[in-house]
């Protein structure tokens, strides 16, 4: 008898490309186990795992080596910040 699998979603989104890749994987599997085993740093090789902010549908995971995952979830990696978004607020309205 094959082991009960859930149903997880790995998301990474450029500007210009973006890729949600389907996972089937076994109760206990962590964020990062998630990520590591969708491939997708292979389809976007500047992702730096060791950098990258993680979250579950738009929240971030603190200890993604040790949140695990539930039926359903997107794990979203961050893309870092051009700018601090305070400082974009003020360079916005220094213009008007």
């Amino acid at each position: 008898m094959s082991e009960l699998k859930i149903r997880v979603e790995v998301a990474y989104a450029l500007p210009e490309k973006q890729k949600i890749l389907h996972l089937d994987v076994v109760p206990g599997t962590t964020v990062m186990d998630a990520v590591k085993m969708s491939g997708i740093t292979e389809l976007f090789p500047e992702i730096d795992l060791g950098n990258s902010k993680l979250g579950i549908f738009g929240k971030a995971v603190t200890k993604p080596d040790s949140q695990e995952l539930r039926e359903g979830d997107r794990v979203e990696i961050y893309r870092p910040l051009k700018i601090d978004p305070k400082q974009a607020r003020l360079n916005r309205a220094k213009k008007k």
